[in-house]
């Protein structure tokens, strides 16, 4: 017979993904071409995107690294639509999601970065695999 610690016992156990889960001020159409996801890499400084798709629902998440093949080529990046690249797409986490699984599946899924999205698929920010491990070390300390 296998015994499990009261729920109260286990680190990170309450956590869910809301409680990590960061804005993503950055996003752009699916439909936007490789150059201007380039040019707001650039501006923004930073290292990902939200993708949307027309009706503005999370469509993935693009990064800087992700886009380099395509930047080799500038005739080519004005051509060739976000949505034609290799990114990461669903699924996605939601904010009831349990940190600690989400985690898990972050570390099984090689991903640094998750879009978590409402239940009609609009993104409301992402989850860091560092930010959700230094909570979940945190809550078990």
């Amino acid at each position: 017979m296998t015994t499990h610690p009261p729920q109260s016992a286990r680190p990170g156990q309450g956590l869910t993904v809301a409680d990590a889960m960061e804005s993503c001020d950055y996003q752009i159409a699916d439909d936007s071409p490789v150059d201007r996801a380039n040019d707001i890499f650039h501006s923004a400084h930073v290292e990902y995107l939200l993708v949307r798709d027309h009706d503005g629902r999370c469509e993935g998440l693009v990064t800087r690294s992700g886009l380099h093949p395509f930047l080799t080529r500038s005739w080519y990046t004005e051509r060739t639509a976000i949505s034609a690249t290799a990114h990461q797409r669903g699924p996605f986490a939601w904010p009831a999601m349990g940190l600690a699984l989400a985690a898990v599946t972050m570390r099984v899924k090689h991903l640094a970065v998750w879009p978590v999205v409402d239940e009609d698929g609009f993104g409301l920010g992402v989850l860091t695999a560092d930010h959700a491990a230094g909570l979940l070390a945190a809550g078990s300390a």
